[in-house]
């Protein structure tokens, strides 16, 4: 199959195929005489992992590890498992992050006036930001805020 039907068959763009060939998360494609790529079950098979691994927001680090993995039919699941819990262990931290953000956007706007004053906590904090990069946090309200 070429590598449109390839891209609709997995589910990944075709410029996302190419991609990871180009970084070699995937093995170069066959070519036909007239240089056109081609596609077996296999190569579908492949692309739709990285898709899958990619939707539960692995890096590309990690899901070449994982194809590694996947494929060394001798592995043990342990590493599969630490990559994962690691994974999980990454995803609450910016979850955790993504929850102060908007914990500190919601205080902000509540406090701003919204009319057509130009005074507003929002822009204030943002004009405002230390260079250090962490927020202050704001012991009224459990949050990063200013």
């Amino acid at each position: 199959m070429n590598i449109g039907e390839a891209a609709k068959a997995s589910g990944v763009s075709a410029k996302m195929i190419r991609y990871y060939e180009q970084i070699k998360l995937i093995s170069p494609a066959h070519r036909t005489e007239s240089s056109y790529r081609t596609y077996s079950e296999n190569d579908i098979h492949t692309l739709k992992f990285i898709r899958r691994a990619r939707d539960l927001g692995f890096s590309v680090e990690q899901m070449k590890t994982l194809l590694t993995l996947w494929r060394d039919k001798s592995r043990s699941s342990a590493d599969v498992k630490t990559i994962a819990l690691q994974h999980v262990a990454e995803l609450e931290r910016k979850a955790a992050a993504i929850q102060v953000m908007s914990k500190t956007l919601k205080h902000l706007a509540s406090n701003c006036h919204g009319d057509d004053r130009p005074e507003c906590p929002i822009i204030d904090d943002i004009a405002n930001a230390p260079d250090d990069g962490l927020p202050p946090v704001d012991a009224k309200f459990g949050v990063h805020a200013r």
